[in-house]
Parts: structure tokens; C-alpha cells; sequence
């Protein structure tokens, strides 16, 4: 039988050699973080701030205040009494069965984390959408960020930054991104092309042309790449428990490490809820926006 291992028909590194690479890799890296790393965290600071206001904020909220606003959000976005009662529904289960507190932590995080997403992720995408040049540069970028293990993303900002929200968010921001630069991309390459003439025909600014004609129409398949990094985001704050990201994570954490199935089992409940209502949410509002674009002349 013909060996197959890889070093009967190739030749592997040295392990010297790859452990001098790896060693080299490791001490730029370090060589970075001394040198930078002070800067990066006090440029930070304002974001952290502002991390720790809106978790306070809506800690100190009554629960039914939370409960309303959220109810109101789903009411604006669906036009229905369901997906209401749906959200209502989870957010009294979620403050009955204990986890009130850890959850409006994990949806403080969300929220900042898709704010950012989308004001960064949106003008990429309409960058790429103007370049086949610059899509053929970033797309790469996208891919590696998207395939590479979400564990790996820990271990660069924990170096940089330590632990905490900071690194906690940059890491699930890396992480969810990809989908809503690739979704504005594809949404604005998508709109129709004698739109886009008709616009020009009449006078319109490339300007005018974007947020009057491209952005409106683009905008189903951006709501679904905001979906998209809402659920890779809620994925990601369960791994970030484990550099002190407090929420619905770190009970889920605790229950892995010390085998507690009920408490796993509630707090994943919890996660789900929130990754069905978010989804939910921004689907309803993608549909709505999808039949208002429909019915327009």
C-alpha cells in the first residue's frame, strides 16, 4: 500500500524554521501593541462611554418602558399586531424566568455593534458599487473575514486592547460586517438601468442619483444584510463572553465549564428569542419596504 502521509511526497518546513516564523510573526505583533496599543484604547474611549451609557440606560429603564419602545419599533416595522404580541410575549418570558438583566447587556451590545456595522459597512458598499477595481480588492478581505473562525478574532484584540467591551465589540463588528457591505454592493449594482438614465436624463447629480434613486431602491437587500450582521453579531457575543463581555454569553459560558444544562438550555432560549425577533424585525421592514418600491409609478 502506497503511503499517503504528506512527507513521503513532499517536503515539509523545518520545525525550527516554523517556529522562528511564528516567533517572528508573535514578537511584531507585541512590537505593535507596545507601540500602539495606548493610542488605539484612548481613541476608544468616547465609543466605550458611549457603550456604558446606553447598557445603563437601559438597565435603569422600567421593564415596561423597554417592552413598549421594543413593541413600538416591531409595530413601525411589520404594520402588524402579530409580530407585536410576539415580541411582547418574549421580553415577559425573558423577565420572568431571570434573565432580564443579562439580556438588555447582550441587546446593548447588538445595538452598538450593528450601529457601527451599518455606518461603516454602508459606505463601503457603495464604494465597492462604483468600483470593480476596489470590489475586486475587498471582496478577498470579506471572504477571509467571514470563513475565518470566530475565535481566532479574540486573540488580536486581546492582545491590542485586553479584555473587556471595547475588544468584546471590535471583534464581533470584524466579525459581522461582511454581509451588509456585500448586500449595499449588490443592491445598488442590482437597481435598473434605465432608472439610472432617466435620473441622468433629468439633470440629477451623481449625488442626487444615489440617496434619491440608487439608495431607496437598493435598500430590501441592505435591510437584509443589516439582518444578516444582526445574527452573525448575536453569534459572536457568546464568544466574546470569554474576554468579559457580560450578557446572555457568560451564563452560557459558566453552564459549558461547570455542565449546567438548565442554565445553557434558559440562556440559549434567550439568544434565540432575541435572534427571532431581531430577524423578524428587519425582515418585516425589508417587506414593507420591498411593497412600497413595488407600488411606486
Amino acid at each position: 500500500m502506497a503511503d499517503t502521509n504528506w512527507s513521503a511526497e513532499f517536503p515539509a518546513m523545518d520545525p525550527d524554521s516554523l517556529r522562528a516564523v511564528n516567533r517572528a510573526i508573535d514578537e511584531a505583533y507585541r512590537a505593535f501593541t507596545r507601540a500602539y496599543g495606548a493610542a488605539i484604547e484612548d481613541a476608544f474611549t468616547p465609543l466605550l462611554r458611549f457603550m456604558v451609557w446606553f447598557e445603563q440606560l437601559l438597565l435603569g429603564a422600567p421593564w415596561w418602558l423597554v417592552i413598549l419602545v421594543v413593541a413600538l419599533l416591531a409595530w413601525v416595522a411589520s404594520r402588524g399586531w402579530r409580530l407585536v404580541a410576539l415580541v411582547t410575549a418574549s421580553f415577559l418570558a425573558i423577565g420572568y424566568l431571570g434573565m432580564w438583566d443579562d439580556t438588555m447587556r447582550t441587546m446593548a451590545m447588538i445595538s452598538v455593534c450593528t450601529l457601527i456595522a451599518v455606518v461603516v459597512g454602508i459606505p463601503i458598499g457603495i464604494l465597492l458599487s462604483r468600483s470593480d477595481r476596489l470590489k475586486a480588492a475587498v471582496v478577498p478581505v470579506l471572504d477571509v473575514m467571514q470563513t475565518m473562525p470566530s475565535f481566532v478574532y479574540l486573540i488580536p484584540v486581546v492582545m491590542l486592547l485586553g479584555l473587556g467591551k471595547v475588544p468584546g465589540l471590535l471583534a464581533v463588528v470584524i466579525y459581522a460586517i461582511p454581509p451588509v457591505i456585500r448586500l449595499t454592493d449588490l443592491g445598488i449594482r442590482l437597481v435598473d438601468k434605465e432608472v439610472l438614465e432617466a435620473t441622468d436624463a433629468f439633470g440629477a447629480s451623481p449625488w442626487q442619483r444615489l440617496w434619491g434613486v440608487q439608495i431607496p431602491l437598493a435598500m430590501p437587500n441592505i435591510m437584509a444584510g443589516v439582518n444578516q450582521t444582526i445574527m452573525m453579531a448575536l453569534a459572536m457575543v457568546v464568544v466574546a463572553s470569554m474576554i468579559g463581555v457580560k450578557g446572555l454569553g457568560q451564563p452560557v459560558l459558566r453552564a459549558v465549564t461547570n455542565q449546567y444544562f438548565a442554565m445553557g438550555l434558559l440562556n440559549g432560549l434567550a439568544v434565540v428569542m432575541l435572534a427571532i425577533l431581531f430577524d423578524r424585525v428587519t425582515q418585516a421592514y425589508g417587506r414593507r419596504l420591498q411593497r412600497f418600491r413595488h407600488e411606486q409609478p
